[in-house]
């Protein structure tokens, strides 16, 4: 029986990908394990420290498919970690040479290196979905750099934007985020190979410890770093952290294309899918599934990063406990974002952009929207004090009787004095106020890689 949202047949493919689930899977975690002994054996037997033959023997013959699953399971719950388990069934594979594997290493040493591996491939992942997601946002941002659309502030309509500048403001924060996780690539995917206490002393007091370690990390294609870091968690917590930045920023992008599906905004739809998003007892619903699932994910990936820190305070040399956390944080917080671009993904591929509405929208409050342009333009001549109180006026009087700013402005004869009926009206047009929205969006959707 599944007893979660990650293993479900119902719900795993919502909060979490086939292609992530395999690279945090059993076999998957086992096969990142055997692979780390045998790299470990592989360096030894270059470096002197075991012999030759051995190395060989234990590299023909660590087989993770002939692992019992089963004993696995009860060493690893009797024992408390499952490396101990691992090794010793590999130990029995490889006869007389298993007694040269694990040397010098300890449990820790190679969960953590195996958990690095698996990050690395999930972070691969991470960055090619990303770089799709951003591709359609780019395109979307290009296509509707010129589509005027309502900006707003506190829910409220604020001045004209165009829909390519809100879709470039979503793009900047996540080809931010893709240039954080090259940096987090290249800084804290490490290599750990520090024995009991993190010293290397069974291999003894010279550099031989330290030119293993930096042979495995070469062989494993990870960093090696300056010192052991058992209890050092900054890099672990720092992908966790980035992968839920990132899920805020995604789930940010949820929230606007969700509201801007209600009825009363009707600006955006999700891809139609026949049945997707329906409901058991109305038959018209068309709910905005993709943007709840990013919305869910990044509150979830919150408490993940949240845990993280928590798992960053760790005793002395080795944790009694907050090392734990992050075998179960870890595979949730991967499996969380690969959901969230997934959909994020496919809501951009087809997102329906109905552009007349957008328009209708902005006119709806009868040119409201364009109060601070006329107020700007008063300013030179009458103050801007002044320039704001004669505009506010004519704001009250449209919100309480109705018709459009413009007619209303031309009611008074100190603005029109100052800027003419003909320059009222221009004023009034919602696509001659937008500022440097345009070079924004070129600068975003032009934007070379650094």
């Amino acid at each position: 029986m599944n007893s979660t949202v990650f293993d479900s047949v119902l719900f795993r493919d919502l909060f979490g990908t086939p292609a992530m689930r395999a690279i945090f899977g059993d076999d998957a975690y086992i096969d990142a394990v055997v692979r780390v002994e045998v790299a470990l054996a592989r360096v030894q037997a270059r470096i002197g420290v075991i012999p030759a033959h051995a190395a060989e023997t234990i590299a023909g013959s660590c087989d993770p498919a002939r692992l019992d699953r089963e004993r696995l399971r009860r060493d690893t719950d009797t024992v408390g970690y499952p490396v101990l388990a691992i090794v010793t069934q590999l130990a029995e594979q490889c006869g007389d040479a298993g007694g040269y594997l694990h040397w010098g290493a300890t449990t820790q040493d190679i969960m953590d290196t195996a958990s690095m591996l698996q990050c690395g491939q999930g972070l691969a992942l991470i960055a090619e979905a990303l770089d799709e997601l951003r591709a359609h946002l780019r395109r979307l941002a290009a296509e509707h750099a010129d589509t005027v659309t309502a900006g707003r502030t506190h829910l409220q309509h604020a001045l004209p934007i165009t829909f390519g500048y809100r879709v470039a403001v979503w793009l900047s924060a996540l080809d931010r985020h893709s240039d954080r996780l090259d940096a987090v690539r290249a800084r804290d995917l490490m290599v750990q190979f520090g024995g009991a206490a993190g010293t290397l002393a069974s291999l003894g007091s010279g550099t031989e410890g330290l030119r293993i370690r930096a042979a495995l990390a070469e062989e494993l294609g990870l960093r090696d770093p300056e010192i052991t870091w058992h209890v050092a968690r900054d890099g672990l917590n720092e992908i966790i952290a980035l992968l839920a930045a990132i899920g805020a920023s995604v789930g940010k992008i949820g929230t606007d294309v969700a509201t801007l599906c209600a009825t009363e905004f009707g600006e955006l739809a999700e891809p139609f899918v026949a049945g997707r998003g329906a409901s058991s007892t109305m038959p018209q619903k068309r709910n905005p599934i993709s943007s709840e699932l990013m919305i869910a994910a990044a509150k979830l990936l919150r408490d993940k990063a949240s845990a993280m820190l928590d798992a960053m305070m760790q005793d002395f040399e080795r944790a009694t406990g907050p090392w734990h956390i992050e075998w179960a944080v870890i595979p949730e917080a991967f499996l969380l974002l690969s959901s969230s671009l997934s959909q994020a993904t496919h809501i951009m591929a087809g997102l329906r952009v109905d552009t007349e509405r957008m328009r209708a929208n902005v006119d709806r409050t009868g040119g409201l929207i364009l109060a601070e342009a006329v107020m700007m333009a008063l300013a030179p001549q009458l103050g801007r004090h002044r320039a704001h109180e004669l505009v506010y006026q004519a704001c009250d009087q449209v919100i309480e009787t109705g018709g459009d700013l413009a007619t209303e402005l031309s009611r008074h004869p100190a603005i029109v004095a100052v800027l003419g009926t003909e320059r009222i009206r221009e004023l009034c047009e919602p696509a001659g106020y937008l500022g440097s929205a345009h070079a924004m969006i070129r600068s975003v959707t032009e934007r070379k890689r650094l």
